[in-house]
């Protein structure tokens, strides 16, 4: 009977281990719809201010300003966004694997490559792995603004412009769907001309009031908000990732109740009949 005490306290685990994973997929669910719409406004804006800078970066002198700045790359930095609490997947693992596979090919091309995370995750990973972080953002995801975006964005341009890196990266997980989601690695600075204009159709814009209070104003603005959109990718693919991840979980948990379930009838059978093969044994040696 003890055997079959402990199959029924097993099966009364994974039950409650079922609701718990059933509880975060339905709050996950919760946040991701919110988070969705929040990607979906962001984007445009996002979008449509990378393509102006892009093409003002083509017309604009470099000495314009600093963030408009290139120079002979020797030193990078690469903000890398994770979370800061697991169960959800691949979500950490693939950005992880993704900026690894970054340093190790890169490391020989350049004098330091920093690395700026978000997320306890990354900052965890690379502290044992002994990489350079140069910056540190943790439990700050969770109910986050603009304002921390500013922040994080803030310390890259003065990194950028004091010329302590010469590029930055942002890798991070674009949303594709509940179920999907990409890791991605773009330059942040120095902006990229954009692409496909001739020289013929390069003509510089006409600013107002002036052109250097617009290059002032916007290029720090453009960078703030590459930076805020990445964090809300982030977050959506965090609570797509956890909703899939704990959906999977709460199958896993019911088939594993079900095979449970099975074994501890099996075993109660095999006792009863055992029990009632001794009770007929008995019966038949009084006679």
């Amino acid at each position: 009977m003890a055997n079959l005490r402990d199959i029924k306290k097993r099966i009364k685990s994974v039950k409650n281990t079922q609701q718990i994973t059933k509880a975060m997929k339905m709050v996950s669910a919760a946040k991701l719809r919110r988070a969705e719409e929040s990607v979906k406004q962001a984007r445009p804006y996002a979008n449509k201010m990378l393509g102006v800078l892009s093409s003002l970066a083509l017309r604009a002198d470099s000495s314009a300003h600093p963030l408009l700045a290139r120079r002979e790359v020797k030193k990078i930095a690469v903000l890398v966004i994770t979370s800061d609490r697991g169960l959800c997947g691949a979500f950490n693992s693939g950005i992880i694997k993704k900026a690894d596979s970054f340093l190790r090919l890169n490391k020989m091309n350049y004098e330091s490559i920093g690395l700026t995370v978000v997320g306890r995750k990354a900052a965890e990973h690379y502290k044992r792995s002994g990489a350079q972080i140069n910056k540190e953002h943790t439990n700050i995801l969770y109910g986050f603004g603009y304002h921390t975006a500013a922040e994080i964005a803030g310390d890259i341009i003065n990194a950028y412009t004091n010329e302590e890196v010469d590029e930055v990266y942002l890798l991070y997980n674009e949303y594709k769907s509940a179920l999907v989601q990409e890791a991605m690695m773009e330059r942040l600075l120095p902006i990229t001309p954009l692409e496909g204009e001739t020289e013929m159709s390069v003509v510089d814009y006409i600013y107002e009031p002036n052109k250097d209070s617009i290059l002032e104003e916007i290029l720090p603005k453009h960078v703030e908000i590459q930076v805020y959109r990445a964090l809300l990718e982030s977050i959506a693919s965090e609570h797509g990732a956890r909703m899939a991840a704990m959906d999977s979980a709460t199958r896993n948990a019911k088939e594993m109740i079900g095979r449970l379930t099975l074994y501890y009838n099996r075993a109660r059978q095999a006792t009863i009949t055992k029990e009632l093969v001794e009770i007929v044994s008995g019966a038949e040696a009084l006679k």
